[in-house]
């Protein structure tokens, strides 16, 4: 979905000024590492950034090569693997048998609303209880859309199950369980065309947990060391790393292999690999307002600097309440908070990066409440796929030099873009 110059402008109309004032200094923070050669990572959450495009916006921009690596959360790789975004019909689980001791609170269960050759393609690898759709459709509910697989039948419990076996596969070929399910994905998701390009897409340390089974068969991919060291390599090839709507990024930006805020001393100093900050643009969307008074506070007098030094507990410091990750990112002297809704701050800056580089976008978000947020809510519901496992095999089978099976389908075309 293509939105208009004038509805982007629109939207600037919103962001207070000098917030947006920020959101251009950042997109031509990104466009200038771009011009000359350097690297963009972007270190997301989940919750909005699925629900306002954002995830697929940042494939885009890896597909057009403005992002070159990503980290994320076990939650948002379970949910690429469903499609990003689908539509459940939700009621009562009780009306259809389900026991109330499996429910969740409030006693609601879901039926993922899908097509019949998705359907088809589920029940080719596992049980499908077609009696219990049938009477999940013939029950009174409410249709949403909402993040992909989760708590849906079947989409949700097929992902956990193929979860277990991406599990095997990859700590058989000595890959993360991200690049296993990113050749099978739709080619616009992250995890998608991070495999097509070759681009590292990787769950952080602090974001494992999450998406129920896939979350841990994530972290029993590859251990904790090589994950952390794999993190660390993605963060010091890159010029700029923008943080969307993500918590406890201390332990991202200046995780254990870090030397400038200190946590990587001992590493580099037993000769170690490490790595430092010092240099980089750190670029964080967040709706919290401390966040901005923690770093001008910092700004004006050194004050986080300070209490660190003395020993002193920086909530009690400052008054505030004091999330972790803003230690090192106000002491960083090239930290930007930008306080505003991702929903409206992304398609903005991603705007501004694609004229300052001559890029055409094919795809841009828009905030979810909008109608043309709505538009591109249907749009990748209906066209985002979730994983094809006869894809992933035969890429995998490419991947190690193998021949595809024989009389299996052809993978998706890079091109697919959305379309409204």
């Amino acid at each position: 979905m293509i939105v208009g110059l004038n509805e982007v402008n629109a939207l600037r109309t919103q962001l207070e000024p000098a917030m947006l004032e920020r959101v251009d200094a950042a997109a031509d923070h990104v466009a200038a590492a771009k011009e000359r050669g350097g690297r963009v990572a972007v270190v997301t959450g989940s919750g909005p950034n699925l629900h306002e495009g954002v995830t697929t916006l940042i494939a885009e921009l890896m597909r057009l090569g403005v992002v070159d690596a990503v980290t994320t959360s076990s939650a948002v790789v379970s949910h690429e693997m469903g499609g990003t975004l689908d539509k459940v019909k939700r009621f009562p689980g009780k009306l259809v048998g389900i026991a109330p001791s499996l429910l969740p609170r409030g006693g609601e269960f879901e039926l993922t609303v899908m097509d019949d050759a998705t359907l088809a393609q589920i029940a080719r690898h596992m049980p499908v209880d077609m009696a219990l759709i049938d009477r999940m459709r013939g029950v009174d509910g409410k249709t949403i859309i909402k993040a992909a697989g989760n708590l849906g039948y079947p989409m949700g419990l097929w992902l956990e199950q193929l979860s277990r076996e991406i599990g095997v596969l990859a700590r058989s070929c000595g890959l993360s369980f991200e690049e296993v399910a990113g050749l099978g994905a739709d080619a616009r998701t992250m995890i998608g065309i991070g495999a097509r390009k070759g681009l590292p897409v990787l769950v952080t340390i602090p974001q494992l947990v999450g998406g129920g089974c896939v979350g841990l068969n994530i972290g029993d991919s590859i251990s904790l060391c090589e994950r952390a060291t794999r993190l660390a390599h993605m963060l010091d090839s890159a010029d700029v790393i923008i943080e969307s709507a993500v918590v406890l990024t201390q332990e991202v930006h200046d995780g254990p292999l870090e030397r400038y805020t200190g946590h990587g001393l001992w590493s580099a100093w037993q000769g170690h690999y490490s790595y430092s900050l010092e240099g980089k643009k750190l670029i964080r969307i967040d709706l919290d307002p401390t966040l901005d008074t923690v770093c001008k506070v910092e700004r004006e007098g050194r004050a986080v600097q300070t209490a660190i030094a003395d020993g002193l507990p920086k909530t009690k410091f400052f008054k505030v309440p004091f999330r972790m990750e803003m230690s090192g990112f106000a002491r960083h002297e090239g930290s930007m908070a930008i306080i505003g809704d991702i929903g409206m701050v992304w398609p903005i800056m991603a705007s501004r990066i694609a004229e300052r580089l001559g890029l055409a976008l094919e795809f841009i978000s828009y905030p979810q409440q909008t109608a043309s947020g709505k538009a591109m809510r249907e749009a990748i519901v209906s066209e985002v796929k979730p994983l094809d496992r006869e894809q992933m095999l035969d890429g995998l089978l490419r991947r190690n030099g193998a021949s595809p099976r024989a009389g299996e389908r052809k993978t998706q075309p890079d091109e697919l873009r959305l379309t409204v």
